[in-house]
Formats: C-alpha cells, structure tokens, sequence
C-alpha cells in the first residue's frame, strides 16, 4: 500500500524512497543531538544541524537529477569519470589538503571534496558495463576478468595510500560484483589467494615500518602534523609509508585483546573506544531517548564515524537495529529490481551502489560496537558530510532511475535460455 502512494508521489521504487526517507530523518536528528563540539565552536546550538539539512537537501537534488536521466545514458558517463578519478587521486596526491595526517581533500572551482568518494562511484560503473558487455550463455567472458583488473589496478592503488579502509571496501564490493555477473569462479578464487598473500605482506609491512604510536586527539594531531609539515616533507618511502604508524596502532589496539580494569583504562589513549564503549554500555537497553546523549560531549567524531554509538545511547537496541534493518531492506529491495531487470548493465549497477552503501554501512556499525579495527568509515545518509552525504545521494539517484526507467522482462519466472536475461544472484 504505502509501496504504491510513494510510487504515485515519486518516480521510481516507494520502498527505496521510504528507506532513504527515514535515513534522512535519523540522520536529521542524531545529527543534530551529536554536534555538540561544533557546536561550542560556532557559538550556534542550530548551525551544524542547518548546515547538514542544506547539505541532504543539495544531495536530494541532485538525486532528483541523477534520477531523472534513463539508465542507459549512465554508460556514457563512465570514461569520463574513470579519468577525472585518476586525475583528482594523482592530484590529491601530490597537493591535496591533509586532515588527521592523511591527504584526502582537494578544492575544485572553490569546492572542497573527496575523490575517494568519485572514484568509488567511477569503479562501479566500469565494473558493471565491463560484465554487461562480455557475458555469454555460460557466464562472463574469461577476458572481462583480465580488464576489471586492469581498471582496478589504475585506481585502487592510488585510493589505498592515504585511505587504507576504502580501498579495502571497493574491493570487497568489486569482487561480490564479479561473483553476482558470473565470472568464472576459478579466477575469483585465484584473485581471493593473491588478495590474501597481499594482504598479509601489507600488514607485514605495515607492523615493520610503522611506529606504535598512540593516536591523539584529532585537533592535537592536525596542529602537530602541520608543524612537522613546515619543517619538513615527506618523500619518496616517507610519502608511500607516512600512514603506516596510524595502521598499525589501530590494528595493535584491536589486537590487544587484554582485559583491563575500567579503573586503569586510558581514556586519553583509547579515547574514541573508550568513549564508544560507554556510550553503547550506558544505553541501559532501551536509550536515554533522543538529544540526552552524554558521550557526544567526549567522544571525538560522534557526528561522523561514531554516530552509531550515539544512536545507541540515546534509541537503545531497537534503534540501532531499526537502522541496520533499513540498510538490509535497501540491499534486499535492490537485488529485487535488479533481478527485473531485463538487461545485465542496469541490474549490475544498482547492485553495485547497493552492495557498496551496505557494506561501507556494516563497517561503520562493526567499529562503533568494537568487532573491527577503527577505519573512519562513516555512516551512508546519516553521518554528518560534505562529498559522501551528496555522493551516497547520487547513487540512491541511480537505483532509483534504474528502477523507473530499465527495460523490465516480460515474465517474472528466469529465462534459463539467455545469459543476458538473468543475473546468477546464487551459485546454487
């Protein structure tokens, strides 16, 4: 029922539109309740809050925009993107803005942005148009394997030096990507073998070179990493190491599984932990409701890669399940129109979008609650953002044109007869 008012409403999917409804709403209100450090500095209790709601209604128009281009002109747009990824990960690179001692910011015509988050975007659509184009009656051409490769190897590289847990993750989500578009399975499970020997000699590398510093507080660390900056730049082996000390203290930290008295924990060494776990142990099940958060006020970045936490002090258990529900209902509702979906590209791509939402989403909610090491991944639609907030929009856009505007088939029971008239969401 409410499926067909919002679809009557709006263009495209209702359930997608109430799932990103409520992520908006969520995102309005905890928001609101975990800048108060933002607050103190502005001397305005309303301004992080104004300027986030700007920020989702600059990120609703634009996935008005997106939404409202047919799926098939998403194709054209993919060479460009790749190469104003590559462009913006060199420069960003080479003159970006450092913030907690990674570059990761570049200001263009005045605006300031990530190109991790365009290249993300960039990946997925080459991925799909890669797989759409080389499928066969028995699964995806050997050769789309070789070329996926050859794409990755151009970006992922460059987004791992300064932002490890991205790299990570468009990983993850370029792999399930090649598992639904049914490359042969052989070549994932070589890719999965070299993936984990690279993946251990990184952190080999990682614990060799890095120094177990402890991590400080996020305003210390700025002043002290532009200090060191004027004396003196890295380069060479410092440029290609300088995140290392900050990667292994943080996988040391997460290792370390020794119990420690709440009397003898360092607040001031494992602040962000620490205050997370208090947050989550002082929700008292049910949550202190709305806006009464009490670690907002100590725990750095609680408008952003800890939101999660604060969702949980202040909405209890229900909340913070309700909000991982949301997550798995945009997953599932996606894989439901991909699976209508006529042709490969469009079902591949919101598949994509889709996976890479969720899982950058069970990252996010896996370090709040202490099960992985801190990544700085923050919460799609709902931790507050510049270039994610509008980017994660954009792909919502993108699912939602996809559902409106590809081309559906005929019968809702598979067509075994033709690879391109189905998607091998299972291997069974």
């Amino acid at each position: 029922m409410l499926d067909k008012i919002f679809s009557k409403k709006f263009k495209g999917d209702g359930i997608i539109w109430m799932v990103f409804f409520l992520l908006c709403i969520i995102s309005i209100v905890e928001v609101y309740s975990a800048s108060s450090v933002l607050t103190y500095k502005s001397g305005n209790y309303w301004s992080p809050m104004i300027k986030h709601a700007g920020l989702l209604l600059v990120g609703v128009f634009c996935m008005v925009v997106v939404m409202n281009v047919k799926c098939k002109y998403f194709k054209i747009v993919t060479p460009f993107m790749l190469a104003f990824a590559l462009f913006t990960l060199v420069w960003v690179l080479l003159a970006g803005h450092s913030t907690n001692g990674a570059q990761r910011w570049i200001s263009l015509v005045g605006i300031q942005f990530q190109p991790s988050e365009i290249a993300k975007g960039a990946l997925i659509l080459a991925v799909a148009q890669i797989l759409s184009a080389m499928q066969t009656e028995r699964g995806a051409d050997k050769r789309a394997f070789k070329y996926i490769l050859w794409v990755c190897a151009c970006i992922v590289p460059l987004i791992m030096l300064e932002n490890l847990s991205t790299a990570v993750l468009v990983s993850a989500v370029i792999v399930m990507m090649m598992f639904i578009g049914r490359v042969p399975l052989t070549q994932i499970g070589k890719l999965l073998g070299l993936a984990m020997l690279g993946l251990a000699f990184l952190l080999a590398t990682i614990m060799i070179v890095g120094n177990d510093t402890e991590e400080k507080d996020p305003k210390m660390a700025m002043t002290e990493a532009a200090a060191e900056a004027e004396i003196e730049k890295p380069s060479g082996l410092d440029k290609l190491f300088h995140r290392a000390d900050t990667w292994k203290s943080r996988i040391d930290k997460f290792l370390n599984s020794k119990e420690v008295a709440p009397n003898e924990f360092d607040l001031d060494k494992d602040a962000q932990v620490a205050h997370a776990n208090i947050a989550i142990a002082s929700s008292n099940i049910v949550g202190k409701g709305p806006g009464n958060s009490v670690e907002r006020d100590f725990l750095s970045q609680a408008f952003s890669d800890f939101i999660y936490a604060i969702i949980i002090e202040e909405m209890g258990i229900i909340g913070a399940v309700v909000v991982c529900l949301l997550y798995i209902i945009l997953l599932f509702r996606t894989a439901t129109i991909a699976n209508r979906c006529e042709n490969i590209f469009p079902a591949l791509l919101i598949m994509g979008l889709a996976l890479l939402l969720v899982t950058q989403a069970m990252f996010n909610m896996l370090v709040a609650v202490g099960l992985v090491p801190v990544t700085g991944q923050p919460l799609p639609l709902i931790s507050k953002g510049g270039t994610s907030t509008i980017i994660n929009c954009v792909y919502m856009g993108a699912i939602l044109s996809v559902s409106y505007s590809a081309k559906k088939k005929d019968e809702p029971e598979t067509d075994t007869s033709g690879g391109n008239a189905r998607l091998a969401v299972s291997r069974a």
